[in-house]
């Protein structure tokens, strides 16, 4: 859906300060208030050592004010936005023929995704609470963005961080900007190559969120983008 939203307003509704943004912007080095998010409520392959699960932002980088400063310019505003949530039953492995799996039990996820066609740039805001075993994929992370139509399989197009935290509750909160990599490399390209934000504002539904655990491979929770 078209909405004039600018990242401040995402973050303001998830109850999460973010950094204002620019298009050149090192979105790596910014660092989150301390206990942000903590208040609300088919592939057989490991990582290897030392990657698959990003480093916290370093101490006093890029740390952001409690309330998004109103200066009546704000650097972008969003083409669209959407809301998803990801459930274990809609898990699904295999591609020819697939079947529902169950995921993880107990597991979800909700993504809040701000894009900007123009800029190629996808905000997001995920809050995973359930989650149990490790984080496990063949890309470069296990939270993803796949093209893939209900009750379907395809292939990863985004990869993000996958949401650290304390406790029952995970969070990842940031931005990326093609063009885009996921780390998975099929017939000698990786999956994110030429994509652009583009394609899930014009087809949404042809799109699914998903994380996925040592304890359940296939995914530990899905949501499809609403059409």
């Amino acid at each position: 859906m078209k909405a004039s939203i600018t990242l401040c307003a995402l973050a303001a509704l998830q109850h999460v300060s973010t950094t204002p943004l620019s298009k050149r912007q090192d979105f790596s080095s910014i660092q989150y208030p301390p206990g942000t998010g903590a208040k609300e409520g088919a592939n057989l392959h490991e990582y290897p050592p030392g990657t698959g699960v990003l480093h916290e932002y370093p101490p006093g980088t890029g740390q952001n004010p409690p309330v998004c400063p109103d200066t009546g310019n704000p650097v972008f505003q969003f083409t669209s936005t959407f809301h998803v949530l990801a459930t274990p039953d809609q898990v699904v492995n295999g591609t020819t023929n697939p079947v529902f799996t169950g995921g993880l039990p107990g597991a979800q996820a909700t993504y809040d995704f701000g894009i900007n066609v123009d800029l190629d740039l996808i905000c997001y805001n995920i809050k995973l609470t359930g989650f149990r075993g490790e984080y496990q994929s063949p890309a470069k992370t296990a939270t993803h963005v796949h093209e893939g139509a209900k009750g379907k399989n395809g292939p990863p197009r985004l990869a993000f961080p996958n949401p650290m935290g304390n406790g029952d509750v995970r969070v990842s909160v940031g931005c990326l900007q093609g063009p885009f990599t996921t780390g998975l490399v099929v017939n000698g390209q990786d999956t994110g190559t030429g994509f652009r934000v583009q394609q899930i504002q014009d087809n949404p539904s042809g799109f699914f969120a998903d994380v996925h655990s040592s304890l359940a491979v296939p995914g530990a929770a899905r949501g499809q983008f609403p059409g």
